[in-house]
């Protein structure tokens, strides 16, 4: 933090060049550390995007000096790769892709939906279709012009920058959005760039030393090696998403949304001061910070932040408490009133004073309220129980036991198995 805090404040500029390259080097390794100590809550596309784009800002040199054009290159083809990869991912992974209808879904059933996203769900379908025709077009033909020559290639980059910034205020991605929308900087010109912002003039910018040069055509040749299997990846037909190819993270694969979920499902933490719930007992919800809990909250803002809790829980919903072990380990804690913990949830706190004696988790289904259910209830969201995700437990000597219930337990809603299905 002290070196991102120095590094924002430009004071490794004021020395040579080699100190600035040295500091973006150690926090490219310290966060290369954390997101492999962090595993399951780092184990985001977003994170490996990061330390690939941190490893190649070491090569760019201090603001006073000319970036390496070589460097710039490097970065396009990590741009292309980012969009390519999301492009072609969509096309083989789910048919809405193909039939253009994923956006009827996917404002309502995002990760963390936006202030907006009520809205953009609610736009026509025929603009739906418009929306992933235009993803498409952004992702699977226009890269191929980052690597034209000028004006081709700032006007690629432009229409990446649009695309993102629509993804942008139509949902919550961490700093996906604004990381890919500095990638695009890469190639664009002095003419573009200075419209918006104050731009040095190229003969007062000093030329790359030697080193700086030899270590980016080094880095070049090494970044040409390992690029190989991330390439052969674009182009196989079990095109794997946000993988690595090396331990060090630094040519990947990437890619989003592959698959769209059609329905919404919910898994609400609810917590009681009574030891032997029953039919009778009062139950009260925990609010994540982000995700949707309360029908009457409105979706916030939480990007550029990113908040791993509340994806997880989007992820957990999709299969049973079995696959995610990490969910009986937030009950424990809540169970045990853990401060860190809990300021990892929405406010208020359910259980100020002394954490609940029982807790379970239930799943829900979720929607978008219609414009008239919205204008009548107020609510943003409309939810409809689907059963017990986690039983009623309690801490027995440290340990999470099943509560004892008292009179009959609410029906578990089960799925029903089609014909010839699994």
């Amino acid at each position: 933090m002290v070196l991102a805090a120095a590094a924002l404040a430009g004071l490794p500029e004021q020395g040579p060049a080699w100190l600035s390259a040295a500091v973006w080097l150690a926090l490219w390794a310290l966060y290369l550390s954390v997101v492999n100590v962090g595993q399951t809550f780092y184990g985001f596309g977003w994170e490996t995007l990061l330390l690939e784009a941190g490893f190649l800002a070491v090569f760019l040199g201090p603001a006073a000096t000319a970036p390496p054009t070589l460097a710039l290159w490097l970065y396009r083809w990590l741009l292309f790769r980012v969009e390519f990869g999301a492009g072609l991912i969509k096309l083989r992974g789910d048919r809405c892709w193909r039939d253009l209808s994923c956006l009827d879904y996917h404002h309502e059933t995002q990760p963390l939906p936006g202030p907006l996203s009520w809205w953009f769900h609610h736009l026509p379908r025929p603009l739906h279709r418009v929306e992933v025709l235009a993803n498409h077009a952004a992702q699977l033909v226009v890269p191929f012009g980052l690597f034209a020559p000028q004006p081709v290639a700032r006007t690629a980059a432009l229409v990446i920058v649009v695309t993102q910034a629509w993804l942008l205020v139509s949902g919550n991605f961490s700093w996906l959005n604004l990381i890919t929308i500095v990638l695009a900087v890469s190639a664009m010109d002095d003419t573009l760039i200075g419209a918006v912002l104050p731009v040095d003039p190229p003969a007062t910018l000093a030329d790359p030393a030697r080193w700086q040069q030899a270590a980016v055509v080094a880095v070049a040749l090494l970044v040409a090696a390992l690029s190989w299997r991330p390439a052969r990846n674009l182009v196989a037909r079990r095109q794997l998403m946000n993988a690595s190819f090396d331990p060090l993270r630094l040519v990947n694969t990437y890619g989003a949304f592959g698959a769209i979920t059609r329905v919404r499902r919910e898994v609400v933490l609810e917590g009681t001061d009574d030891p032997t719930p029953g039919a009778a007992t009062v139950w009260s919800e925990y609010q994540f910070k982000a995700k949707p809990g309360d029908p009457r909250r409105r979706p916030n803002q939480v990007a550029p932040y990113h908040l791993r809790l509340d994806w997880l829980a989007w992820f957990a919903a999709m299969s049973s408490a079995a696959a995610h072990p990490w969910l009986l380990t937030l009950a424990v804690r809540l169970l045990e009133g853990d401060p860190a913990t809990r300021r990892l949830l929405g406010r208020p706190d359910p259980f100020p004073d002394r954490p609940p004696t029982v807790i379970r988790a239930r799943l829900y289904r979720y929607r978008f309220t219609t414009p008239a259910e919205r204008r009548q209830t107020g609510a943003w969201w409309s939810r409809e129980l689907l059963g017990e995700y986690l039983p009623p437990l309690r801490l027995d000597r440290g340990e999470p036991t099943r509560a004892p219930r008292v009179g009959p337990a609410r029906p578990t809603r089960r799925r029903q198995r089609r014909p010839g299905g699994r």
